[in-house]
């Protein structure tokens, strides 16, 4: 896995709610530097979700521009940037977000076979990421026979197994207990340290706390850096 390194420059973000513009991001400049390990705190509405969905090309700035491995993605096309997020951005969400028709396996195959990777291919690299994330005896179970670690932790293999160079991690442990919660921020650690960017979105003081940077938002502004001395 290669690392992304993430210049943003002057980003605004507004939404028009009836009559009034709600600035979810405000004039946001921010450098991730490659194989950094980053935490995004804040209030609920402080722009954390608005800037991991810019991140990750699921929504676009109204100004500014993102920087990814040197392109501006910004400009790219719907389907430009839907290769982009396949092929170099890795999601973990809250809730999962497994298909609970599909097994453990199957799920995390699915980013291969849209990216139409070969069958034999897929199944190997399936294979080993079931062993690495200790998900072998659960490779035939569907999300509703697995626990809320194992879930997680098929949602971890399936973000990772076309071997991103960021991964974003928006509250991971949110629906988990602490001993679980813990077990998989140290999976994502992991990853971290075989150099892939990390940045995890959360209200847990804790988890953030853990990161080697932290950034702190208020109504949609960037107004901490631990970066920044």
């Amino acid at each position: 896995m290669s690392a992304a390194q993430i210049p943003l420059a002057g980003i605004e973000r507004i939404f028009h709610l009836g009559d009034s513009d709600v600035h979810a991001l405000r004039s946001l400049d921010l450098a991730i530097g490659a194989g950094e390990y980053v935490s995004v705190m804040g209030p609920s509405g402080s722009g954390k979700s608005t800037l991991l969905n810019l991140l990750g090309l699921l929504d676009r700035p109204d100004a500014g521009t993102y920087r990814l491995e040197g392109q501006d993605v910004t400009t790219l096309s719907a389907e430009q940037q839907a290769r982009v997020r396949s092929e170099r951005i890795g999601f973990v969400f809250q809730s999962f977000h497994l298909i609970p028709r599909l097994t453990a396996a199957e799920n995390i195959a699915l980013p291969m076979m849209l990216a139409g990777i070969a069958p034999q291919q897929r199944a190997a690299r399936v294979a080993q990421a079931l062993k690495e994330y200790g998900l072998e005896s659960r490779a035939d179970h569907r999300p509703d026979q697995l626990s809320g670690g194992q879930r997680q932790r098929v949602a971890i293999a399936r973000a990772t197994i076309m071997r991103p160079a960021v991964i974003l991690a928006d509250e991971p442990t949110g629906n988990l207990d602490r001993a679980t919660g813990d077990e998989v921020v140290r999976l994502l650690e992991e990853l971290n340290r075989s150099g892939v960017t990390l940045i995890v979105v959360t209200h847990d003081a804790g988890i953030g706390g853990r990161a080697r940077r932290q950034l702190r938002m208020e109504d949609g502004a960037l107004i901490h850096d631990s970066g920044i001395a």
